[in-house]
């Protein structure tokens, strides 16, 4: 098979356009990037503590939403999110055009990844040694300024790691918001395809490998800095 027919007719004078709306797209990529972990992060937080309750009811009814969430595939909650409220006829609509298409993509990927998240900070958590939260009692603290003073650095650095992959992970997963026809960057890639030109496509993936290249970067700097807290 000839190199044309993999990679399509190459015109050299397309190619800076061609460029310039793939790096348009993934500029959607990266917005549902960020927004995803701005929202997730901390929203991971309270579930985490929801998940820890001692009242019993709260706790079972959290853990049993994080394993529907965590058990069904992220695809299937975009296109429920999205097309739900429509289905059941609810009187709550998402917003015309790209932008409600959008928002219903970053609601499914904060509830998905705040639920991920939530269960690496409670494993987190209950690895502190029970002992430093009783020293901390002794002192007089109390739990909020046990949790800031003494528990979070120390946690901070034992789920930077599983964090990371998660990160990692959400940055590919982005290119799943086409199903609901966010025209992201394999979207707009898979445009150029169906008419024959296949370059595109395989274009896409430097984006991703230098986008998760400067996160683990970024990643493993902060796993440095974080070296004089000894688990």
């Amino acid at each position: 098979m000839s190199h044309r027919l993999i990679l399509g007719y190459i015109d050299m004078n397309q190619i800076p356009v061609i460029v310039s709306r793939l790096s348009e797209s993934f500029l959607i990529n990266c917005k549902l990037f960020a927004l995803t972990l701005l929202f997730s992060l901390p929203l991971g937080l309270v579930i985490a503590f929801g998940s820890m309750s001692r009242f019993r009811p709260l706790r079972w009814l959290v853990r049993t939403f994080v394993w529907i969430i965590r058990g069904t595939p992220l695809m299937l909650q975009l296109i429920i999110i999205f097309f739900g409220p429509g289905l059941l006829e609810l009187s709550f609509s998402w917003p015309n055009g790209a932008s409600g298409r959008f928002v219903a993509a970053i609601v499914a990927f904060v509830i998905n990844y705040a639920c991920y998240f939530s269960e690496i900070y409670r494993g987190g958590i209950e690895s502190i040694p029970i002992g430093q939260y009783e020293a901390g009692q002794v002192l007089g603290m109390t739990k909020a300024q046990i949790f800031f003073k003494v528990t979070l650095l120390q946690l901070v650095k034992r789920i930077l790691p599983p964090v990371g992959n998660e990160v990692i992970t959400l940055v590919k997963d982005t290119s799943l918001a086409r199903i609901i026809a966010n025209k992201e960057i394999i979207m707009m890639a898979g445009e150029y395809s169906s008419k024959g030109l296949i370059w595109p496509l395989f274009a896409t993936g430097i984006y991703f490998l230098v986008f998760v290249g400067a996160l683990t970067l970024l990643l493993d700097w902060l796993e440095k800095k974080l070296n004089y807290f000894r688990a």
